[in-house]
Parts: structure tokens; C-alpha cells; sequence
């Protein structure tokens, strides 16, 4: 269920983007220690997006998981993303910032459909599910 999605204000072509996903996707599922199977991420290049009062190259990142983060995750998560985004699109570590969010499984629901799940399901959506 780990949910990676940047935003950038540096354009993202498809080659880049590629490795962009497969990389970020390794990290997250290393440091999480979660399968990559239940990893998504997206990248959304060519947002208009200022920083410090500037238009150079920064991102945002948001990380949505069902447990597996916390304080120690989070900085070697974070380093490690801005690390693959310095190198591939040029942004500097100081123009990253990056949100986590720990949810927990009755917020989520896979493919959209409510049902019993437990802490191993693969969520694509995160939403309040109906009370019974």
C-alpha cells in the first residue's frame, strides 16, 4: 500500500520518469521493508510550483502507507528520495520537502471496493470506508 506521488517543477520526460519510478519504488520498499509489489509511485513533472520565493527546480512529495514509517523511516526515506531527485532532475536537497502519512487500514480500500481487509492489503485508495 505504500503510496509514493512527487510533484516537480522540472519537466519529466518518459526515460527519466522510468527510472525515476523504478528507483523510488526500490527505496521505498527497502526502507519501509514492505514487498515492492504493494509500492506505488507517480511523478507529475512540469507543475508550476515557487519555493522560497524562487521558480528553481523543487518537488513535493507526499508518502501514504498503512504502518512502517515513523521518525527513523522518515529521514532515511527522505534522504533517499531527495538523493534519486538531485541526481536525476537536478533538485537540490534543500528545495524537497516530502509529507508522510501513517493511515491505517480501515482508510483504505484496494480497487476501490469495501470489504474486511488486514494490515497486508494493497491499497490504491484512501478513503473513510462506511460504517455497518
Amino acid at each position: 500500500m505504500p503510496t509514493l506521488i512527487l510533484s516537480t517543477n522540472v519537466p519529466v520526460d518518459a526515460v527519466f520518469a522510468a527510472d525515476i519510478l523504478k528507483d523510488c519504488s526500490k527505496a521505498v520498499a527497502r526502507i519501509i521493508g514492505k514487498p515492492e509489489s504493494y509500492v506505488m509511485v507517480s511523478i507529475n513533472g512540469s507543475v508550476p510550483m515557487s519555493f522560497a520565493a524562487s521558480e528553481e527546480p523543487a518537488a513535493y512529495g507526499e508518502l501514504v502507507s498503512i504502518g512502517g514509517i515513523g521518525p527513523g523511516v522518515n529521514g532515511k526515506l527522505s534522504a533517499a528520495v531527495a538523493e534519486i531527485l538531485e541526481t536525476k532532475l537536478s533538485v537540490s536537497r534543500s528545495r524537497f520537502y516530502i509529507k508522510f502519512d501513517d493511515v491505517q487500514v480501515r482508510h483504505c480500500a484496494q480497487s476501490c471496493a469495501s470489504a474486511q481487509f488486514s494490515a497486508q492489503i494493497n491499497c490504491v485508495c484512501s478513503f473513510p470506508l462506511p460504517t455497518v
